[in-house]
């Protein structure tokens, strides 16, 4: 399906041109130059007070009467010091991130003809910044330029990846951001995987990952500054290009342009940039995505400025004043010596998440909705859907056998019914009650996320939703992490109280936004995806607040993981079960008409808003429960109800309890490969399902990329 605008996001205002793009006449009086020469002076302003009250603030007692003697010589040694180690250093890191990324974004922006295309949303960021954990585990102490290459290598096989799979962003916003944020999700499971694996080795970079402009020293900003210099000259000097792209590739191409070198070399930098960006502070958070869309919006009211060699550098501007800013309001914020901690990602991760939101309700649909809940589907006989239920059924009880036979110690099903007949060894007992809750917690967390992802699949008419890309999933690990801040020692009920909460606010916030004159299930998509990203980086700033030492807590809970759990924590998600699965099945037909249209269930007389707000409550409620039983677990809900309508066609009365037990089964193989393959550490089965899940999306994707 293709997508529109309401108005011209990437250049509001400017008269529109084949492919989408826009172009601008240049000034013609004196008064727009001047108009355009006062905003980049009012743009230079800003940054230049930002700078400013950012180097009076830090950790130490040196102040701004401190600062101003230093300007006239007779300040204090202590001072100096001050300046020149931590906060000069510092400051320049965000003047440096700011504008290589946000050069970066307008370039990828443009290049994909996209107001949502970033160095966040083409993974540019996870692939450069796995590369750097990858060098941290194996030991490696690199040269800053050998790091920056490795950096840019990782970055450039992530958005080549996804730009291949959404067709350069032709296939529209939502397709990119879907395939950016699969890919996104695959890299971030293999950096927690690593992180989790080798501790002490990658000590201190959870909060790094998130992006601190934070610096020892001057010499990392100082040894990229030339090349992020050189990199954006090229790409000024490349903007006349650019603007020929705008026009489309077919009038490009009469009028000269080679296209392909052009985005080739575009993209180069673009990555370049981003890649320096992530070697000096980490992958600071959508400040590529920001600091664009505020250039064009500020492009829409000033004539001229929409052409790239003015755009490129007013976006640059505009990226220091990001990052700037989100530092001095995290240390207004938050005390001295804690404000240290906090990463200057998760700040502008929130106002780019905002954005994403913002852009996500301008979108609408330009076209008719295509059923696309039913991808893959094709009719089952009876005796195919009982042979496939009895199939599952058979995997289920086998799975929980293996999962109670195998772990760090193998047992013998001797050993299990013993157990069960209370006359088991010290030992035995000793496994078994750590690991019958641990089984049960993933094979019911399982079944509710896979029946979570047949609603809200349904209710979208997308297979690629799922409920931790509409944030659903986010909201409730807020919630859970909440509430453990806040109530220490808090028990199972609380924390699964707050995981509802997290999920139903979360829910109700997604579902009110996306609305707009009507649900749209790409404008669902999007929105979900910024609150998503909105919810983990409050979920990091919770943890680094809270329990800055204790990152594999965190990390545990974010890559979803049945460790340590106890039989009061299971109870939930069953409960949760019994009480909504009737409701799933009550529904049954509602879900089959509403994965049609929004005119077929009012004829047939069904109440459309309230079913499907009754729906999308179930599915929170579901995802809640699983949450709090085994953390932030992603995929399960995309690949179960995809692989049920794939086995046995698209009526839900047939796919509900088929993606039920497929999501058992998922998550169920998954906990006990975590378990057992790398005995006695272990792999969070989040990540397991993410390592799987992550590829199937993307080949859907791939498999779908020319019917879009």
């Amino acid at each position: 399906m293709s997508l529109g605008l309401d108005e011209q996001v990437d250049a509001p205002g400017a008269p529109a041109r084949p492919g989408g793009g826009t172009v601008t006449a240049a000034p013609r009086s004196v008064a727009q130059r001047a108009l355009l020469v006062g905003v980049f002076v009012a743009g230079a302003v800003l940054v230049a007070v930002l700078a400013l009250v950012d180097l009076t603030l830090g950790t130490s007692d040196v102040g701004v009467a401190d600062l101003l003697r230093l300007l006239t010589g007779s300040g204090d040694d202590e001072a100096l010091a001050v300046l020149v180690a931590s906060r000069a250093p510092r400051v320049l890191a965000g003047l440096l991130v700011g504008a290589a990324l946000g050069v970066s974004g307008g370039v990828l922006q443009s290049v994909a003809r996209n107001p949502l295309a970033s160095p966040d949303t083409l993974a540019v960021n996870a692939g450069a910044y796995v590369t750097v954990v990858v060098a941290s585990v194996l030991g490696l102490s690199l040269p800053f330029a050998l790091n920056g290459a490795l950096t840019f290598l990782g970055g450039l096989a992530a958005a080549s990846f996804v730009l291949a799979i959404s067709r350069g962003g032709a296939s529209g916003p939502s397709r990119l951001v879907l395939a950016g944020s699969a890919t996104m999700l695959a890299l971030s499971s293999v950096t927690y995987l690593l992180m989790i694996l080798f501790e002490e080795e990658t000590q201190g970079m959870f909060a790094w990952g998130e992006g601190t402009i934070v610096q020892s020293g001057s010499q990392k900003v100082a040894q990229a500054a030339p090349v992020v210099l050189v990199a954006i000259v090229v790409a000024v000097v490349w903007a006349r290009r650019l603007d020929l792209l705008a026009l489309g590739d077919d009038t490009a191409s009469v009028l000269g342009l080679d296209v392909r070198r052009t985005r080739l070399v575009a993209v180069l930098l673009a990555v370049l940039l981003a890649a320096l960006a992530v070697s000096v502070a980490g992958p600071v958070g959508f400040v590529g995505l920001s600091a664009p869309v505020i250039a064009r919006l500020v492009a829409s009211r000033v004539p001229g400025l929409h052409r790239h060699r003015l755009l490129l550098p007013f976006a640059a501007l505009a990226g220091c004043a990001v990052v700037l800013a989100a530092d001095v309001l995290i240390r207004l914020a938050v005390p001295a010596r804690t404000g240290v901690m906090v990463p200057t990602g998760v700040v502008t991760t929130l106002l780019g998440a905002a954005l994403m939101v913002w852009l996500a309700r301008r979108l609408r649909a330009s076209g008719p909705v295509r059923v696309t809940a039913s991808v893959g589907a094709r009719t089952a006989s009876h005796a195919r859907v009982a042979t496939v239920l009895g199939v599952l059924t058979a995997l289920v009880v086998a799975l929980l056998v293996a999962g109670l036979l195998l772990g760090d110690r193998l047992l013998l099903t001797g050993d299990v019914l013993n157990w069960l007949s209370g006359v088991s060894g010290r030992q035995v007992t000793f496994v078994l009650d750590q690991r019958v809750p641990r089984v049960l917690a993933a094979l019911l967390a399982g079944a509710a996320l896979g029946l979570a992802g047949t609603s809200v699949q349904a209710v979208a008419r997308n297979p690629l939703a799922e409920p931790g890309l509409l944030g659903i999933t986010g909201g409730a690990g807020v919630g859970a992490v909440v509430a453990t801040a806040l109530v220490p020692g808090a028990s199972v009920w609380t924390v699964s109280v707050g995981a509802v909460l997290g999920a139903v606010l979360t829910f109700s916030l997604v579902y009110g936004l996306s609305s707009r004159r009507g649900l749209s299930s790409d404008r669902l998509v999007l929105v979900g995806i910024g609150v998503s990203a909105a919810a983990t980086s409050v979920i990091t700033l919770l943890v680094v607040l809270t329990s800055p030492w204790n990152t594999t807590m965190a990390l545990t809970f974010l890559s979803g993981s049945t460790y340590g759990r106890t039989a009061a924590q299971v109870w939930p998600v069953g409960i949760a079960l019994v009480v909504l699965v009737p409701l799933l099945l009550r529904w049954r037909r509602d879900l089959d008409v509403l994965a049609l249209d929004d005119d077929v269930p009012r004829v047939l007389g069904v109440a459309l808003e309230r079913t499907r707000f009754g729906l999308l409550v179930v599915t929170a409620l579901l995802t809640a429960s699983a949450v709090s039983a085994v953390g932030v677990v992603g995929f399960v809900g995309l690949v179960a109800p995809h692989l049920a309508r794939a086995l046995v066609g698209s009526s839900h009365a047939r796919v509900v309890p088929v993606a039920a037990l497929l999501g058992a089964v998922v998550l169920s193989l998954a906990d006990t490969v975590g378990r057992t393959v790398i005995a006695p550490a272990q792999i969070p089965a989040g990540l397991v399902t993410a390592l799987i899940g992550a590829p199937y999306f993307v080949w859907l994707l791939w498999r779908t990329r020319r019917s879009a």
